[in-house]
């Protein structure tokens, strides 16, 4: 079985989904209804400047708009439908308009409106998010244990976990990890994002996730929070608030779909960097992603 995968911000690039939109026309009549819902899109999206594009509530559409792109571009060349899908962060909004679940229109209105709220919660500055690699998820909960103020944010791989906070409690755990012979990377974010201090981005933005329709999705699709299959609107539109302050719990998601039988992962949209978390979490997997029109049609 297959299931379609959709990146999180981070994997944004200036000219993606560029050649989708010069020859696949499914991609260009969903690029083309993003850029009437938010007036200047495309041109950003490929042509920059990369400043700009990475903004957080520039990336969120426009990753959105370029995954949602590539799916119905493959589906139109001839590919197999998924039976599930799954989104890392932001993908996972991806995920619920590649099931039918969410207007793609109101779907980058609400990702737009997240990541101006996201931006607002925490002042410049005051937050950090550091990846942590070479250790298991039991070394960085030990080494936060006793620190405020700083959170595990996404567990995407066995030996890669990334933890978010203020700077100051970030910095000193990130102290202890490398004691641990931890290697921890700072991220080029703007704010704290899935940790408790976004909770005043969430409770915004569940006023305005309430106010929009969602339908139940056509496939399940595998919630960050819980890592569980979510088949309802009612489930998805709970989880979607709570995934702004909750971990985004990949390598549960990933252990669950493959308990669950699926063996083919496709990445859709820009980069492939869950195509690589899946190697490094399902070695006897398949997976590849999907961006440009030479993968069209084709699995794996």
């Amino acid at each position: 079985m297959i299931a379609a995968l959709f990146p999180g911000q981070g994997s944004q690039k200036v000219g993606m989904g560029q050649n989708l939109y010069t020859h696949a026309l499914a991609a260009r009549e969903v690029l083309d209804r993003a850029e009437a819902t938010l007036p200047g899109l495309l041109s950003l999206i490929f042509e920059g400047p990369e400043e700009t594009l990475t903004l957080t509530e520039n990336a969120q559409p426009a990753l959105l708009a370029v995954g949602y792109a590539a799916f119905r571009a493959y589906l139109e060349a001839g590919g197999q439908a998924p039976k599930a899908a799954a989104g890392h962060s932001l993908g996972e909004w991806t995920a619920y308009v590649a099931a039918g679940s969410l207007a793609l229109e109101d779907a980058l209105r609400l990702v737009r409106l997240r990541g101006q709220l996201m931006q607002a919660a925490v002042p410049v500055g005051r937050g950090a998010m550091a990846a942590v690699l070479k250790v298991g998820r039991e070394e960085v909960e030990a080494a936060l244990r006793g620190l405020d103020g700083v959170w595990i944010a996404n567990l995407n791989a066995p030996a890669q976990t990334v933890i978010s906070g203020y700077r100051e409690a970030v910095e000193e755990a990130a102290k202890a990890l490398k004691a641990k012979r931890a290697r921890v990377v700072f991220l080029k974010v703007s704010a704290p994002f899935h940790s408790p201090l976004m909770q005043p981005a969430a409770e915004k933005l569940a006023a305005a996730i309430e106010e929009t329709t969602f339908n139940d999705p056509a496939f399940p699709v595998y919630a960050n929070v819980s890592a569980e299959p979510v088949t309802d609107a009612h489930t998805a539109k709970a989880l979607l608030i709570e995934q702004v302050t909750a971990p985004v719990r990949w390598v549960d998601i990933l252990t669950r779909l493959g308990s669950d039988g699926f063996r083919t992962f496709l990445e859709f949209g820009s980069g492939n960097v869950l195509t690589g978390l899946v190697k490094r979490t399902l070695p006897e997997a398949r997976a590849r992603s999907i961006e440009g029109p030479d993968e069209l049609g084709d699995t794996v």
